[in-house]
């Protein structure tokens, strides 16, 4: 071999050996994050002995150990966080423990008028399944508006998840779950004014319900996603109809003058809501696989108005680290190609996961969020707190992965 190629060749070999020695350390936040929390993922299902479909508890104690103390949250399986676990666990490659949460969000879609906002964690052996928890103190079982209520972004994800499973096992139940979600939503949250799209959902007792009839950007894309994901396992149902009714609200919040999407609209359904900025409609966005590429500008956005040293808040305040957004973020920049970014904030995510092995929902002692828990609040009373979170949990174990769940694959 001539010895000017034996040299080319050899300064190549320790080129490639030192980029390839480069790029390790600065992937490893990411991989120790994704196996440290698909294995806290799949510890907590596999710690409910047996088979069978389960849900799991949305809380820990603050210490990271045990249920949360807070007597409403002690046994709350929140859907939406279920929902993400189940597709966290399919992105983890653990899809025994995804098909056991996933029978009993397929088992909710079934046994009820309208699935609820949370259940009670544990073991699901039919439907209708239990809501409420025990108070000691008035010893009696109480029941929460919230969560006997339905938010139409909890139906979505909740679709996504059992969509999610349907693509990794084939199993038809999967696919009629998330057909009869799909028709909830269209006969109880379709809307016809303004730019259409879909309402907020319902809340509280099926005695005295109360329509939600604001709309929200954030639960349009959810829908858009899901209903796009379901007309391709089920083209009969027209659900390319509904996709599409949803992505155009979704158009129409873009604010272009400013570079970023508004939260949605007032109860009207047609007034724009300007009162609050809603940080995941500014990243979920850009998971639609059709995102145009102006949409990326939220970004710039989401930095100048939700950015703080460690990551993104909740809300405009920048008052501490909302680390479900924050991994939210991660994802979004590894989709647009951001992989520093995202490693930036990932490294930072490893760094603060609780004894029991969830993440917590924020490093503060508390977050606010300038948003209302109920629609009877006469404050911004929904707050964040230092607890354990399996939200925040599945988030960041989708990005640490690179899983889109809007599309049910990996980011490039």
């Amino acid at each position: 071999m001539p010895r000017m190629l034996r040299l080319t060749l050899a300064l190549l070999l320790a080129a490639a050996t030192f980029a390839t020695e480069a790029a390790a350390p600065a992937a490893a936040p990411a991989q120790t994050l994704a196996t440290r929390a698909c294995d806290a993922l799949a510890a907590r299902v596999d710690a409910v002995p047996g088979r069978g479909p389960l849900l799991l508890r949305s809380y820990d104690d603050e210490s990271g150990k045990g249920p949360s103390r807070e007597p409403a949250l002690a046994t709350a399986a929140f859907t939406y966080d279920n929902a993400l676990a189940t597709i966290a666990l399919v992105a983890c490659g653990r899809p025994a423990q995804a098909e056991r949460i996933g029978a009993a969000l397929a088992a909710a879609a079934r046994g009820d008028s309208r699935l609820r906002n949370a259940y009670r964690a544990g073991t699901v052996d039919g439907a209708p399944l239990p809501n409420g928890w025990w108070d000691a103190a008035q010893r009696r079982w109480l029941e929460d508006g919230y969560q006997m209520g339905t938010a139409t972004g909890n139906v979505a994800w909740t679709m996504l998840a059992l969509l999610t499973v349907a693509e990794h096992d084939g199993d038809a139940r999967w696919t009629g779950g998330a057909r009869r979600l799909g028709a909830w939503v269209v006969a109880n949250a379709r809307s016809a004014t303004g730019a259409g799209g879909f309402g907020g959902g319902v809340y509280g007792f099926d005695d005295h319900p109360q329509a939600l009839t604001w709309k929200s950007t954030e639960h349009n894309l959810d829908l858009a996603a899901a209903f796009t994901r379901l007309a391709r396992r089920d083209p009969a149902g027209h659900w390319d109809a509904q996709a599409r009714a949803a992505r155009a609200f979704v158009d129409a919040q873009w604010d272009a003058a400013s570079g970023h999407f508004l939260t949605g609209t007032a109860p009207d359904g047609i007034t724009p809501n300007r009162s609050t900025s809603a940080l995941d409609a500014q990243f979920w966005a850009l998971l639609l696989p059709d995102a145009p590429p102006a949409w990326r500008r939220a970004l710039a956005y989401a930095e100048r108005v939700h950015g703080v040293a460690a990551g993104f808040d909740f809300s405009e305040d920048r008052d501490g680290v909302w680390v479900e957004g924050t991994a939210q973020g991660a994802l979004a920049y590894r989709v647009v190609g951001r992989r520093d970014d995202a490693l930036r904030l990932l490294r930072g995510l490893a760094d603060d996961i609780s004894p029991g092995g969830l993440l917590y929902a924020t490093p503060q002692a508390r977050l606010s969020t300038g948003l209302a828990l109920t629609p009877t609040s006469s404050t911004d009373d929904f707050r964040y707190y230092h607890w354990p979170h399996l939200g925040a949990t599945a988030w960041a174990a989708l990005a640490a992965l690179g899983w889109n769940p809007y599309t049910g694959g990996r980011v490039r």
